[in-house]
């Protein structure tokens, strides 16, 4: 069991230490590598999987809404936990609530699962980047316009695939092998961007830091425990749910709070202590759910 998780676990890691030493000796602008990541291979990496023959968006609405409901229940505990501990609700929830579904979450779920999984990953990591930009935003900066998601490359990706994938349409392979390609550059890109992320972890921010990691996989698991058992999932789906809610949290989740300004150094450090966790958090979670899965 224990080589299991290793192999599991071992290329992530190994991708992520990568971008971490590297980023170390060379401090790299991921800036254009990151932009074209955001803006070209992630939203093709999930038009591809969408417009797949063989995705059936249908096939995926219990885990849609299980998504959804961990993500405001998590939010929800985390405005108690705020409270308790004094912090700001505007800094503190957002990172409880939405989880590193992309950088994190695709990976884990081809290593563990395989690639069957990765159309059940793409279906999470798109709500909750949908749920990021739209409430995530609104819990931020209440005048905020929701119609901007539609501005969003990952999400006109998204939406125009679900509807090639509604209407039975097939891409011809002439067209999306090419887009296909691209996206099979975007979860690697995504492991090494974290890893170089990593090397701006400031301890100044420890408590805060350290309160959250622990905090979001509690709130997460507790969330979906509770709405487990009145979703019909069958057990890789199960097992997926249960991943996405104990992962860290989302890098995205300081990029916002340094755009509207929401102490954006207090949320890098939930964020990237919180991933560091991960390296406990995530084997453990996976040590009781890979037996259970045939």
């Amino acid at each position: 069991m224990f080589i299991q998780i290793f192999v599991i676990i071992f290329p992530i890691l190994a991708i992520v230490t990568g971008g971490y030493f590297y980023a170390k000796k060379f401090q790299p602008n991921m800036e254009v590598a990151n932009t074209l990541n955001l803006n070209i291979f992630v939203p093709a990496l999930l038009f591809s999987i969408f417009t797949s023959e063989d995705f059936n968006l249908l096939d995926y609405h219990s885990l849609a809404i299980g998504g959804c409901v961990v993500i405001i229940i998590s939010g929800l505990l985390a405005i108690i936990v705020s409270k308790v501990f004094g912090f700001n609700t505007k800094t503190f929830v957002p990172p409880a609530m939405f989880v590193n579904s992309g950088n994190m979450g695709l990976p884990l779920a081809l290593f563990a699962f395989g690639k069957a999984a990765i159309p059940a990953a793409v279906v999470l990591f798109f709500i909750e980047n949908t749920l990021h930009f739209t409430l995530g935003i609104k819990i931020i900066d209440r005048k905020s316009s929701i119609i901007n998601v539609l501005r969003i490359p990952m999400v006109v990706a998204s939406l125009v695939g679900v509807a090639i994938s509604l209407v039975q349409y097939n891409m011809p392979e002439l067209i999306i092998t090419p887009i296909r390609m691209i996206g099979e550059i975007a979860i690697p890109l995504l492991l090494f961007s974290l890893g170089v992320r990593l090397i701006d972890i400031d301890f100044n921010d420890w408590k805060i830091g350290i309160v959250g990691a622990i905090c979001r996989p509690l709130v997460g698991i507790f969330s979906v425990l509770l709405i487990l058992p009145w979703l019909s999932l069958n057990e890789i789906n199960s097992a997926q749910l249960i991943i996405f809610a104990i992962l860290p949290p989302a890098v995205l989740n300081f990029m916002v709070s340094e755009k509207y300004n929401q102490e954006p150094k207090k949320v890098a450090s939930i964020v990237l202590i919180g991933n560091v966790f991960s390296i406990i958090s995530v084997p453990i979670a996976l040590y009781f759910l890979l037996p259970g899965i045939s």
